[in-house]
């Protein structure tokens, strides 16, 4: 037990980090595991505090707790890596509490002259409504049979006219009255129906991208046959009652299981002591696995070797060699040849043509297509993950304790599905009968199994775009947006309890002030043999360090093993509370241990009815996305430069809910062809200035038109010059091969090949020229252009150029900071589309496709919306 006296002696020094791991005998030196990235929300590799290694003290209670309290993480490493410094709450989410009281003050008796702040007057509380329980948004898991009420809502807005049928939902056609639609013309851009009030609209949209006459008739026609399926606006519709009864009838064909293990050459074998080994085709699978990843970060992890090595042992057991070799030594295994024979097999796919890769493609999608769509309640809808994952090595996502680990090939045997009593039970792609058949419609998911790694629950759900999702998240939304009319109430609380004579009292505050201020995530408790990543309610004292006189320091894993790390400055009831929460504790003790992640969502729905520690997340996210996007001065700003405003509010954003990532392998590679690109942009306009001094000299005294082109140095000029011949040189090789290959289709005879010689002669010509007016002020103009067209086109390129520059600053400061996370999950989809409304910006500039699908119902709100 600690005996330190003074107020900071319990936990004032930092933390190490952990011992690097051993390779193994394909070559592998010593060196920590570099974990292979496979979201955008893998730690930050940048210098930080060190870490010290700590046991893991199993705490006394363990209470389970709802779906949206399950802690975001999975992995128990305490590796290297750190954030960004955290910003905390911003003002517009925070109310001073200056200006609130708390409703207990009256009951409790103040225990430091920190109390005064909250004996000013009272703002008026927000009367408690009446709120529906919110549907769980987590892609993960069922949502939950309980009685969730759904709003019963119609559509504030009309729908957005520039939106497109293929942005929403494939559904089948209800029996309803149409608007008509006419025929599509060729020389007709947009031809859009008005949606009618039952909630269903038509829309047709010629493809741009296709030109007139070109052979593509049969191409364009199927497209937009599939963009006049009508959509199912369920947002302009009723919702499902009172959110028990997800559906009446549900028709799918069940999951496509991957294909069968397809056996190595007789002549690629791995060895073991420098022997070939004849292995089982079981145990040849799983050998496999490992060698298509002996040059990956991963094969160079201890725990990773470790894990797999053991797990293949037991296959070995059940299915030992054909030739009597025994297995017992991981560093005398040699993957090589099993390694090559894949990556040849890589470079033959890579190497096929085009039509080649389409057919192969056309196949795959044919045989999938029944799998990708249901009839929830007779309307066709998008299925999501139909797809069975294939067995193979367990990654993890930082250091988690099972990573390489054997996940096994699942079956039919495996799997639960949910169909409607009347629908034909589906066969499935491979041999075996179905685990079980049930019939639940207060259930979304279609299917489910349980994976042998971490015995977790996989389901298959609708598509982001379906109607059952987006009513989801369109409710998630909505019950973070209604927290704002009972936040203030509800702060005024805390800060009252946060001098409470309960400690559970004072925890529970302590605990919603981080939540609140820091948006740091509930957290759960885990058992050993989980990923040591914690919460706020998980916290143990050696994560927390307090910092004379009002600092605390944050050092922890947090979900997906992302090193959270935040040296934050706190009111001094704050600190006080944290000493005395620490006092007489161990460092591997819980700093909150009257407090659990259900306990504090019971509280928080007593102040707010649905109300979570996951809703607070999502709403201090979004008031800040909103603040900071008003808060902004766009007047007269360029695309380019109203893009990089949201993409910095973004990151804001993404910091305070530490949404990061390590630094893309490829970004330093990313950035030179940019910096190339921009030089090359600077190289044209040069040209074009040049060859406008050329036609008058006068031009040269106009500032706009004066020399821009410092960093472009003789060396460079020359460089670059050799890349655009070799460039022309090889775009004219590949034309005229296609030209051959077009006059032997159609039976003709192919060009000779002094065609070719003559046009890489005139390409030669023109570099000669290029390299003769290097260093002069005045060049020749091609074409008959005029000095008004050289005007224009000089204009034009330069605006190009400083829309690159902003491109190039914009890539390099997101480098590690992951913004896709919270524009998913965290950020009402509103309230981009109203700001793009407002400022005029294209919804596609920063919704991908698939966001445009998933959030349909948030597309159509005006620019007078907000949060």
């Amino acid at each position: 037990m600690s005996t330190d006296s003074g107020p900071l002696s319990d936990n004032d020094s930092t933390m190490g980090n952990g011992a690097g791991v051993n390779g193994h005998a394909n070559g592998f030196g010593n060196g920590s595991h570099l974990p292979m990235s496979e979201d955008e929300e893998m730690p930050l590799s940048q210098t930080v505090p060190p870490r010290r290694n700590l046991k893991r003290k199993k705490s006394s209670y363990a209470e389970s707790s709802g779906e949206d309290d399950i802690p975001l993480a999975s992995s128990p490493s305490k590796s290297a890596s750190a954030a960004v410094a955290m910003p905390g709450a911003v003002a517009a989410t925070t109310v001073p509490s200056s200006k609130v009281k708390s409703k207990r003050l009256s009951t409790k008796k103040e225990e430091s002259e920190d109390d005064d702040y909250l004996k000013k007057p009272q703002k008026k509380k927000p009367a408690r409504k009446k709120t529906k329980k919110e549907e769980s948004s987590d892609d993960d898991v069922p949502i939950a049979a309980t009685k969730p009420s759904a709003r019963k809502r119609k559509a504030e807005l009309e729908s957005d006219p520039e939106s497109s049928d293929e942005d929403k939902p494939i559904v089948k056609k209800a029996p309803a009255k149409k608007a008509a639609l006419k025929k599509a013309k060729k020389e007709e851009d947009v031809e859009q129906s008005v949606p009618k009030p039952n909630g269903k609209a038509k829309m047709k949209v010629k493809d741009e991208g296709e030109e007139e006459g070109k052979g593509k008739g049969k191409k364009k026609r199927k497209k937009e046959e599939e963009e006049q399926e009508e959509v199912y606006r369920w947002w302009d519709a009723d919702a499902n009652g009172d959110g028990s009864v997800k559906w009446q009838t549900l028709e799918h064909n069940g999951v496509i299981f991957p294909p069968p293990y397809d056996p190595l050459p007789p002549h690629v074998k791995m060895k073991y002591n420098g022997k070939e080994v004849s292995l089982p085709l079981e145990s040849e699978e799983v050998a496999g696995f490992y060698g298509a990843l002996i040059e990956s970060d991963h094969a160079k992890d201890a725990v990773f070797n470790k894990n797999f090595f053991n797990d293949w042992k037991d296959i070995l057991k059940k299915h030992p060699p054909l030739d009597g070799i025994k297995i017992t030594t991981f560093e005398k295994c040699d993957f090589r040849p099993m390694f090559d024979y894949f990556e040849s097999e890589k470079a033959k796919k890579k190497a096929l043509s085009a039509s080649e890769k389409k057919e192969l493609k056309k196949a795959k999608d044919e045989m999938e297509l029944k799998y990708t769509t249901c009839l929830l309640d007779g309307r066709k809808e998008k299925v999501g993950n139909f797809r069975v994952e294939p067995p193979g090595l367990f990654r993890g996502r930082g250091e988690h304790p099972k990573k390489g680990s054997l996940k096994l090939r699942v079956r039919p045997e495996d799997i639960t599905l949910n169909i409607g009593k009347d629908s034909p039970i589906p066969v499935p792609n491979m041999p075996g009968k179905w685990k079980s058949i049930q019939h639940d419609n207060t259930v979304t998911w279609l299917a489910t199994w349980t994976e042998n790694i971490n015995q977790s629950h996989k389901y298959v759900f609708l598509a982001a775009g379906s109607s059952l999702k987006g009513q989801s998240d369109m409710m998630k939304f909505e019950k973070a947006r209604e927290l704002k009319n009972y936040v203030d109430r509800i702060r005024a609380n805390y800060s009252g309890d946060l001098r409470s004579k309960v400690m559970a009292e004072r925890q529970r505050a302590t605990a919603m002030y981080f939540i609140d201020k820091l948006a740091l995530r509930a957290g759960n408790e885990k058992g050993e043999d989980e990923a040591d990543t914690v919460g706020c309610c998980s916290l143990r004292c050696e994560h927390v360090t307090l910092e004379s006189p009002n600092h605390i320091i944050f050092d922890f894993l947090g979900k997906d093993s992302i090193r959270y790390y935040n040296r934050v400055a706190v009111d001094a009831q704050i600190f006080k509370n944290i000493r005395i929460f620490k006092e007489n504790k161990e460092d591997d003790d819980s700093l909150f241990d009257r407090v659990t992640t259900a306990s504090l969502n019971k509280h928080l729905n007593s102040e707010m009815k649905g109300l979570t520690a996951k809703v607070f997340r999502t709403y201090n996210a979004s008031a800040t996305f909103q603040r900071l996007l008003d808060e902004t001065d766009l007047e007269g700003a360029t695309l380019q430069e109203k893009l990089n405003a949201y993409n910095k509010a973004n990151r804001l954003v993404a910091i305070l809910c530490n949404h990061q990532r390590s630094v893309p392998k490829t970004h330093d590679q990313s950035m030179e062809k940019m910096r190339q690109k921009y030089k090359g942009l600077k190289y044209d306009r040069m040209k074009l200035r040049r060859g406008l001094f050329s036609m008058d000299s006068k031009y040269k005294k106009v500032d706009k038109y004066q020399e821009d082109e410092s960093d472009l140095d003789d060396d460079w000029i020359v460089e670059y010059e050799e890349q655009l011949k070799s460039k022309e040189i090889e775009k004219a090789e590949k034309k005229f091969a296609k030209e051959n290959e077009k006059l032997t289709e159609d039976d003709l005879q192919p060009q000779p090949d002094s065609v070719l010689e003559a046009r890489i002669q005139h390409i030669e010509e023109e570099f000669k020229t290029l390299a003769k007016e290097r260093g002069k002020t005045t060049v020749a103009v091609k074409g008959n252009k005029t000095p008004e067209k050289l005007m224009e086109s000089i204009d034009k390129l330069t605006d190009r150029i400083k829309s690159f520059k902003l491109q190039m600053v914009d890539r390099d400061e997101g480098k590690e900071v992951a913004l896709g996370t919270s524009k998913i999950n965290y950020l009402d989809p509103r309230i981009t589309a109203s700001w793009c409304k407002i400022h005029d910006v294209p919804i596609e500039k920063l919704f991908s496709k698939t966001l445009q699908v998933k959030f349909p119902w948030a597309m159509e709100v005006d620019n007078e919306w907000k949060f």
